[in-house]
């Protein structure tokens, strides 16, 4: 199907879920401090609301890519999506802080089934040349509700509540999923599927060489790109004796680096093509934290971090793309399986820096990843290059 022919409704609730989804993700990040006072706990035990939303997010999404290839892709992500709304609705109402982890990691159980089934489904929809512009859509969607996340979780529970903060989100989740499961019943029936075990989808992705390559690369991005992301904020308060919450209002500048990529997608795309977008990540992201690494005073770090999202999201936004055409036979299996890949990177990425930062200093976590994703960027580039010969030579 091409851009035109696109079913533009279902994408628009689609991309509504998946901002919420987003949304959901990060709306603990700026309420720590309200949530350690409501509860009489460290900082460390209310971020138990962060990180497990984060694993059960990451475990589940093997889950829903095989459910979403058997039952249809719109219609788990309804589902997925109003089941979200029992999540931020019981964490609303959380009576003690062992009930909103409960209920956290209820919603990151949920949550898992949108962003990649959505992925998939704009892999079935699209033909592979206007595919990047589409994902590029969506990705304007994600980080929208990252920003919004961010932000706007942190202001409503100064302003109102934090409870008032997980009831927006209810509401949001409970209408948008609402809204796509009525859809979903006027789309035509996906084909009965083959039903076969998880685990034979699973080799069946990894029998391909791509897949392989392309997932071994997110796997690296991930470790790379968010463990630095992780330590701005403590990396700012350390050295420029900057307010927890100023920093955090400077690395949301990487999200609105990420919209920027977003919005000049189609043109960068029709300008340098994939290769051309890999490599100006790269680059990009090479650049940033280098700069986060070595700036004598703190202003430096604020075109910094505006870079490093553009760069991000240029090289992440093609990896999306080609994890799309990894298995087109069992696509959603294919993008759960690098989302995961992508999670266990962070995971493993953000244990090593800790490391790192403990026994050395925050600036080599910065200097790392600047020179790994620098090298990340042109050799994927020269991947794509090598693949593509390939296939004109077959």
């Amino acid at each position: 199907m091409s851009i035109r022919s696109l079913d533009t409704r279902t994408l628009w609730l689609l991309g509504t879920c998946a901002f919420a989804s987003m949304a959901s993700m990060r709306i603990c990040d700026a309420m720590l401090p309200s949530l350690a006072a409501e509860f009489a706990a460290t900082t460390g035990h209310a971020a138990q609301t962060i990180s497990g939303f984060a694993l059960a997010y990451g475990v589940l999404q093997l889950f829903y890519g095989p459910l979403g290839d058997r039952f249809g892709k719109v219609r788990v992500i309804g589902f997925a999506t109003l089941a979200c709304t029992i999540g931020s609705a019981a964490a609303a109402f959380s009576p003690t802080l062992d009930w909103l982890v409960v209920s956290r990691i209820l919603s990151g159980v949920a949550a898992a089934g949108i962003i990649p089934l959505t992925m998939a489904w704009i892999g079935d929809s699209v033909s592979y040349e206007g595919r990047q512009e589409v994902l590029a859509k969506l990705l304007g969607a994600t980080v929208f509700g990252m920003i919004c996340g961010q932000w706007l979780g942190g202001l409503i529970a100064e302003i109102l509540s934090w409870r008032a903060a997980f009831g927006l989100l209810a509401m949001v989740f409970l209408i948008s999923g609402t809204m796509l499961a009525k859809r979903a019943h006027s789309l035509t029936l996906p084909v009965a599927g083959d039903v076969g075990s998880v685990l034979r989808r699973v080799l069946d992705v990894l029998a391909r060489p791509w897949a392989r390559t392309v997932l071994l690369v997110t796997c690296i991005e991930g470790a790379l790109a968010f463990s630095a992301v992780a330590f701005i904020p403590s990396h700012l308060y350390a050295t420029f004796n900057l307010s927890m919450p100023t920093a955090g209002v400077i690395v949301a500048l990487y999200g609105v680096g990420g919209l920027l990529y977003s919005r000049c997608a189609r043109a960068l795309l029709r300008r340098f093509g994939e290769t051309g977008l890999a490599t100006t990540g790269g680059v990009c992201l090479g650049i940033a934290f280098a700069t986060i690494a070595s700036a004598p005073s703190w202003q430096w770090t604020l075109p910094a971090c505006l870079l490093a999202g553009f760069g991000f999201y240029a090289l992440h936004n093609t990896l999306q793309t080609h994890a799309t055409q990894m298995a087109p036979t069992v696509r959603g299996t294919a993008v759960s399986l690098f989302a995961c890949v992508l999670f266990l990177g962070q995971s493993l990425g953000v244990l090593l820096a800790a490391w790192v930062v403990d026994t050395f200093a925050s600036t080599m976590v910065f200097a790392s990843s600047a020179i790994g994703l620098l090298l990340l960027g042109g050799a994927f580039a020269s991947l794509i290059r090598q693949r593509d010969r390939q296939l004109k030579g077959a």
